[in-house]
């Protein structure tokens, strides 16, 4: 297989279109609000930063269309949205909807769902994101509600053309697969569900699911700022619930990532190889292209990834690209964070430091 397929994951929230994302964001323009209003924290801070583009709504098909074209071009093929259900209903969703699958082009783009089934807390805002206690929606679902959001995707989603799929079988990305086993009840009810799940695609004209483990690590515990930080022992979990591949979300769960990026890439490396030796099914490298959590808070907090330049950045995807290379039985899938992670500092969309330097990093390795 000699095309790389190269899928940034996509953080919804830069849009006020639906609603209840105004409990967390009430100026009416989703996330943005937050990123407007980052500033520097220390003296060395790289707060704050413009995004090129400005604040667009991100549900807006012709936004979206320039953004697929600028991904085509620099080599992004795949979309990786993440995907919420909260309180019996999904969240966040009409970036996907409204936005991408109604622009003129999303056809020529791929585009596959993490289910991102943590618990959402009070992160998100700003006022209150110090609190760490507070649970807003159970990201965990029983059987019944399980069913109900598989029975969606699968016919909202998977049968779609654009839909991403290995071996004819659409991917599902689970994030927080703990969390989902609690919901279900235990090891054994989650592995029944996630038979049915697939049987139900079967019985929807789809060769069944490729499922996708999200992994964590257990060197990185309760972070705090990181959606669902916990440990996760995904040898217990992998096998036992029969997915097809791993990847990860971000360096931040597996990595200490309070440090130069050049020298995180060597523990990545390691951590790949760690995982070459105590798995058997594919690994798809991911590549973070930062991380600092400041824009959602009032004071400062650590980690804080550091000098991470496009030139960096570009190191790691060539990183990338040879894990691909030297495994030819997979499929040549690359994992990125973020297309657009503003409060995380973990975007490709280009910027007022970098201009278009993290796409044309990726140009650069995947397109030659």
């Amino acid at each position: 297989m000699s095309q790389y397929d190269v899928a940034a994951y996509i953080w919804p929230a830069y849009t006020g279109d639906e609603k209840r994302s105004r409990i967390f964001w009430p100026e009416g323009m989703g996330e943005w609000q937050s990123v407007k209003s980052a500033v520097k924290k220390h003296p060395d801070h790289t707060w704050p930063r413009r995004p090129l583009w400005g604040y667009p709504n991100e549900a807006d098909p012709y936004v979206m269309e320039g953004q697929i074209k600028c991904a085509l071009d620099h080599g992004v093929n795949v979309f990786i949205y993440d995907w919420y259900w909260y309180d019996r209903r999904p969240f966040l969703e009409n970036c996907l909807n409204d936005g991408f699958l109604k622009a003129p082009s999303n056809k020529e783009m791929k585009f596959y769902l993490m289910w991102a089934n943590h618990d959402a807390g009070q992160l998100w805002d700003k006022r209150n994101s110090s609190d760490t206690e507070t649970v807003v929606w159970l990201g965990s679902q029983d059987e019944k509600e399980f069913r109900i959001l598989a029975s969606r995707v699968i016919q909202k989603y998977f049968i779609l053309d654009n839909y991403y799929k290995i071996d004819d079988k659409p991917i599902f990305m689970i994030y927080d697969v703990p969390n989902f086993v609690k919901g279900l009840g235990g090891v054994q009810k989650a592995k029944e569900a996630l038979d049915w799940f697939r049987e139900e695609a079967v019985r929807n004209g789809l060769k069944g699911i490729h499922l996708q483990f999200a992994l964590w690590s257990p060197a990185v515990t309760n972070i705090s700022g990181v959606d669902g930080g916990k440990d996760v022992p995904a040898e217990e979990f992998s096998s036992a619930l029969g997915f097809d591949s791993l990847t990860h979300y971000q360096f931040v769960h597996f990595v200490d990532v309070n440090r130069n990026y050049e020298e995180i890439l060597p523990d990545v490396q390691k951590e790949w190889e760690k995982i070459d030796r105590d798995f058997d099914i594919p690994y798809f490298p991911h590549i973070s292209v930062g991380w600092d959590n400041n824009p959602r808070f009032n004071t400062y907090v650590q980690p804080e990834m550091k000098n991470t330049p496009p030139e960096n950045i570009q190191k790691g995807f060539e990183m990338a690209k040879a894990y691909a290379d030297s495994h030819e039985n997979q499929p040549k899938l690359i994992t990125v964070n973020s297309w657009n992670e503003w409060t995380e500092t973990s975007y490709l969309e280009p910027d007022d430091i970098n201009g278009y330097g993290y796409l044309e990093a990726i140009r650069k390795v995947f397109k030659g």
